[in-house]
Formats: C-alpha cells, sequence, structure tokens
C-alpha cells in the first residue's frame, strides 16, 4: 500500500487497524561507471513497497538523498550534512506517529545512513513517540550474499550490480562491467585499508580510483532476483514480527533500582 497512491479515507481506514509503517531510504551517489547513481534508493524502494504490498503494510515515498560525504570527490554525488539528515528523518517520522503510525522501519539501502537512523530510533524511543528500527537489506542474508558472489565488494560490486540487473536492468551499463571491475578494486584488503589497526580513509576514492569495489562482472539478472526475493521476505517478516508486538515491550526497559532493599 503506497501512501501518496490514497486518498486521506483510505488512510484513515488504514490506522484504525495497522500502525506500521515502512520508509524507503537510500542515497544518490556515485556507483561507479556502470551503475546510475540512483542505485541505492531504487533498491531500497523496490524492497519496500514490494514488502509492503505483500503483507498489506503501508510504504511512504522514499528518501532519495542520504550522507554520502565519503563519495563528494565523483560528480554528481548529492548529500546531506548527518545533523539535517537526522533532524529530517525524525521530522518525517514524527509526522508518521501524528497520524497514527507507532512502528516504523527504516528499509535502507546505504550504508552512509545507518548510524544516524538508529540515532533518530533511539530518540524516537526515549520520546515513547514511536519503535523504529533501520533494516539493511544485504545484512539480512549475508550468507546468501557471501555464497552466490565470490568477490562481494562493499559498494558498487555485484550485489547491487545484480539487484539493478533485476530491478532496472535498462540502467545497467552492461558494457562498462569489466571496465567497473579492473579500474576499482576486487578486494578491499588489497587496498590497505588499516595500518596498524587504524582505518587510514575517509572516502572511497582513497582506496578505489572509480570508487567500487568486487567483480561486477559476476552479477546476473537471475542472481538479483534471487537475493531480491529473499530479502523480501525477510523484511515481510520483520513487518510480521513488529506488527504482532505489544508496543509497551518495545519500549525502553526501566532503569534498575538504584538502592535495591532499601524501604522507600
Amino acid at each position: 500500500m503506497y501512501l501518496a497512491d490514497q486518498t486521506w479515507p483510505e488512510l484513515g481506514d488504514y490506522v484504525a487497524e495497522e500502525s506500521v509503517a515502512v520508509v524507503p531510504l537510500g542515497s544518490t551517489e556515485q556507483h561507479g561507471p556502470h551503475l546510475p547513481l540512483a542505485t541505492d534508493h531504487l533498491i531500497a524502494e523496490a524492497l519496500a513497497r514490494e514488502a509492503a504490498d505483500r503483507a498489506g503494510y503501508l510504504c511512504t515515498p522514499t528518501i532519495n538523498v542520504g550522507v554520502s560525504t565519503h563519495h563528494m570527490q565523483f560528480h554528481g554525488t548529492m548529500s546531506v550534512d548527518p545533523p539535517q539528515f537526522r533532524d529530517y528523518v525524525e521530522s518525517f517520522s514524527r509526522n508518521l506517529t501524528y497520524h497514527g503510525i507507532d512502528r516504523i522501519v527504516y528499509v535502507n539501502a546505504h550504508g552512509g545512513n545507518m548510524q544516524h537512523l538508529r540515532e533518530v530510533g533511539r530518540r524516537l524511543r526515549e520520546d515513547e513517540a514511536a519503535f523504529a528500527v533501520e533494516w539493511m537489506w544485504d545484512e539480512s542474508i549475508p550468507e546468501l550474499v557471501s555464497d552466490i558472489f565470490e568477490h562481494n565488494g562493499p559498494h558498487g560490486g555485484p550485489k547491487e550490480t545484480a539487484m539493478i540487473m533485476h530491478i532496472a536492468p535498462e540502467l545497467v551499463r552492461e558494457d562498462k562491467l569489466e571496465a567497473a571491475r579492473d579500474g576499482g578494486v576486487v578486494n578491499l584488503l588489497d587496498g590497505n585499508p588499516t595500518i596498524h589497526g587504524a582505518r587510514n580513509y575517509y572516502d572511497a576514492i582513497d582506496n578505489s580510483e572509480n570508487g567500487v569495489f568486487g567483480d561486477q562482472t559476476d552479477a546476473t539478472p537471475e542472481k538479483g532476483e534471487e537475493i531480491f526475493e529473499a530479502a523480501t521476505e525477510q523484511l515481510v517478516q520483520l513487518l510480521d514480527w513488529l506488527d504482532d508486538a505489544r508496543f509497551s515491550d518495545l519500549m525502553a526497559k526501566p532503569h534498575v533500582d538504584p538502592q535495591p532493599g532499601s524501604r522507600r
């Protein structure tokens, strides 16, 4: 059920029965010479809308621009500063609570958003406004992703390439797959990402000249469909679990007794 396609009476009927919403988030940033800048938010929206439709929950419009400061050396990358991103997502979420939503799943497809979505979720929980959790699609199916891709790659690699081959094949520059592999870094460890235990990089370009990692030639539409279906099923199960939970059980536990045994 896509929020923007509904009328207000239809949405009133929804919140009379349900209080779960799915919010897709991604980025608009470089994904190498073979994938569009829309990669992350296309994946997030496709997964969110599919899972919401299958399970009968509400899906909001997509937040297309995230925290992408680590990709700014590449043309076209768009980014917002972390405090503004957190405040926007929190305001967006509180708007949902105003209309009767108190459980939110942030369907996230961009690593740069993760810590900030967790922080927003904590703020909402502390106020007992909503229980909001960040869900990252590839983290829901790590074994499958590892099994079907020999050189996965954390960014612009075969998993994202395969997903876009499945979701929006017309946007994949298939003639650039070898160039993406050969101009990037197949194995992140080959870039010596740490020195004496310290990370020695801040931006993608510090490790990869074309901004991507992994072997993009290992991607196929069939693999994309397989991981899309597996991740969607995980998201459906998460939504059902959240819907079944008592709101009070999702809130912060009480403080431990500061004076156990005292008579007050």
